[in-house]
């Protein structure tokens, strides 16, 4: 229970790594980046609902392509003036702007995969001239 009466969820490391699917060391390593903090209790460190929270935006963030540093910079703007207005644009901002980016990829591969497939025909056709006659058949 906290001061007030509410109640405290608490979790450990490996509780989190479980309901999360990641590893222990993934949640140290983003401890050890700033963007997590949980308490200590001599070795022990205990995770709650924010930090719950936060580990749910950060792999949220990395699943959508975002950098670690633009996940830093999304969870600090909750934080601060304008708090989570001014999170939320900024993160419409960061989704559209990795939209475009995966746009663009996607653009490229399909402009690759059309060209491969040209190269391709053409290696086949050539490969058909230059087999034996009675041998022709290409697989």
């Amino acid at each position: 229970m906290n001061s007030d009466g509410s109640e405290f969820a608490e979790y450990a490391i490996g509780d989190l790594a479980r309901e999360f699917a990641v590893t222990t060391r993934t949640i140290r390593f983003y401890e050890d980046e700033g963007l997590l903090a949980p308490e200590r209790r001599g070795q022990t460190r205990i995770y709650g609902p924010r930090d719950r929270v936060r580990l749910r935006l950060i792999l949220r963030g990395k699943r959508l392509g975002f950098s670690l540093a633009e996940i830093r910079e999304i969870l600090d703007m909750y934080e601060s003036e304008p708090g989570e207005t001014g999170q939320l644009r900024h993160l419409i901002e960061k989704i559209a702007e990795r939209r475009a980016a995966l746009q663009r990829q996607r653009a490229d591969i399909d402009w690759m995969l059309a060209d491969m497939a040209a190269i391709e025909a053409r290696c086949a056709e050539r490969l058909a001239a230059l087999a034996p006659r009675g041998k022709r058949r290409v697989s």
